[in-house]
């Protein structure tokens, strides 16, 4: 059993989701929303901080998978994105964490088919693929197509390996 921490940061509300990843099949355990009170980027990384520990300290997450900043067409937001991905992965780090890293795109492909799928078709997908009553807020939705994505890919690698290892 592996038990997956995915974030999808943001520099206003930062999602998060958390699976267990059993005999390769996926259970949800939690997701949600760090939503950013604060008007100062400083303090709105601490609230990412402490708002992604408070999470590790509760869920006892063995991986945290995080997606990739992509450049947008606002450096300043990329950077505030970037510094966001920051916090998040010192917390999980600090924590003990091993920390895995997704581009957007690979993490669409892993759970849509389809590299530039929309918001809703990911939270679609993780309603489905996670069997949940209810359609998850896109943030949340995000964070756990990330824990997925970490999740398939492991399966995928080792797969390989043990392919690899077959061989010699």
């Amino acid at each position: 059993m592996t038990c997956i921490l995915g974030i999808d940061p943001g520099s206003r509300v930062t999602g998060f989701g958390v699976i267990e990843w059993v005999r390769q099949k996926a259970y949800f355990r939690e997701c949600g929303c760090i939503r950013l009170t604060a008007e100062a980027l400083p303090e709105r990384l601490q609230e990412i901080f402490l708002g992604i520990t408070e999470v590790i300290t509760r869920q006892a997450p063995d991986v945290l998978a995080i997606e990739q900043v992509f450049m947008s067409h606002n450096a300043n937001s990329a950077l505030k994105l970037g510094q966001a991905r920051g916090v998040a992965i010192v917390a999980g780090v600090l924590r003990g964490l091993s920390i895995a890293e997704y581009d957007p795109t690979q993490i669409k492909q892993a759970i849509t088919g389809q590299g530039h799928a929309d918001k809703t078709q990911v939270q679609h997908m993780i309603k489905v693929l996670l069997n949940l009553s209810d359609t998850p807020q896109a943030d949340a939705a995000d964070a756990l197509a990330v824990a997925l994505c970490h999740a398939h890919t492991t399966r995928y690698t080792q797969r390989l390996q043990g392919i690899r290892f077959n061989l010699k």
